[in-house]
């Protein structure tokens, strides 16, 4: 990692220092999407870079999603390596066919002769009243896709890192970015419950170069009485559940999904003996039913009560009754309760 200067940034504003030390030091990248270019984007992630770099680095695109993968696979494949940004994960899917069946199948179809060495970045989740057309978390069909990486940060700080390694890898990565951390855990919104990573809504995260490896899971606090394994938002609602409830749980933030960290996991289930796993996604056939199957299989031995899991629910995401759809506190707590009683 290079040495650098240290500053308190939301995650926005992390992912844009991103982009801007990989558009300064490679002159392979650029970055675009829908607005991503004069705008910055809808978030505003890219705000500012446009005038920095100039309109062939960052650039807008049309509103076509299969078109914004399949230039940035093009323009892989030929030696750049491009940040595509899909303005909400919601609408990923008219490119789903060109990630599916072009995109992550290059390496392998092509005997290792050819790589796609890009960047997918799109915001996930609830958190800003988006209902159903703006707020889902599609991360799990992504996961079933051999030959992509999967990302979601849960912090500032992995934000930057996970992006530059990203964006330094040799084959594909998707990294979804949950919006309701954007501006941190605090947003000024009483409705919103109340989310903990510091007393501040940033985070302190160097200005230079550095990464956060790939496929490497962070124990966010060490406990002893039961494993909590999550990811994204959820992070923050099972530190702040916890520490209200004075559970001494130990809470492991995946980071990467694929290829997530089983040997943290396993180290981690087989000291508790215990295990609760948490993500705002629907639950059937979503990411945490691999988790509980995986560490079912390498840690039946040492489980002394059954995996539970809190999701979000079987339906699209509500609008009016987004904190109920939400999986907040009481439902994480209940779930960790009824573990360490079984």
């Amino acid at each position: 990692m290079t040495m650098s200067n240290h500053a308190k940034m939301t995650m926005i504003q992390a992912i844009r220092s991103a982009h801007e030390v990989l558009l300064q030091g490679d002159e392979r990248v650029c970055a675009f999407g829908e607005d991503a270019g004069y705008f910055g984007g809808v978030f505003g992630c890219t705000q500012g870079l446009q005038e920095k770099f100039g309109k062939t680095r960052v650039f807008d695109t049309p509103i076509n999603e299969a078109a914004i993968v399949a230039m940035a696979t093009g323009m892989a494949v030929n030696g750049m390596r491009p940040i595509a940004e899909i303005q909400f994960a919601d609408y990923i899917f008219p490119g789903f066919d060109q990630i599916v069946s072009e995109l992550s199948r290059l390496r392998y179809r092509s005997a290792g002769q050819f790589s796609a060495p890009l960047v997918i970045r799109t915001p996930c989740g609830g958190g800003i009243y988006g209902g159903q057309t703006h707020s889902m978390s599609p991360e799990a069909f992504f996961t079933h896709i051999p030959g992509i990486s999967v990302v979601m940060p849960s912090n500032p700080y992995d934000a930057k890192g996970l992006l530059i390694a990203a964006s330094e890898s040799d084959d594909p990565v998707l990294i979804f970015e949950p919006k309701r951390l954007y501006n941190g855990p605090f947003d000024g919104d009483p409705h919103k419950p109340a989310l903990s990573w510091s007393a501040h809504p940033k985070g302190d995260v160097p200005t230079g170069h550095y990464t956060v490896p790939l496929g490497k899971a962070d124990i966010v606090r060490p406990g002893n009485a039961i494993s909590i394994v999550t990811y994204g938002t959820m992070v923050h609602v099972a530190r702040e559940t916890v520490r209200a409830a004075g559970i001494d749980a130990e809470i492991i933030d995946l980071r990467t999904l694929v290829p997530y960290d089983m040997e943290t996991i396993a180290k981690s289930v087989n000291k508790t003996g215990r295990c609760v796993v948490v993500h705002e996604a629907p639950r059937t056939s979503g990411f945490g039913a691999e988790l509980i199957a995986q560490i079912q299989e390498d840690c039946f031995y040492a489980l002394e009560a059954p995996i539970k899991r809190v999701t979000g629910w079987d339906t699209p995401y509500p609008h009016a009754h987004e904190w109920s759809y939400f999986p907040g506190q009481e439902r994480v707590l209940r779930a960790i309760t009824e573990t360490l009683e079984a």
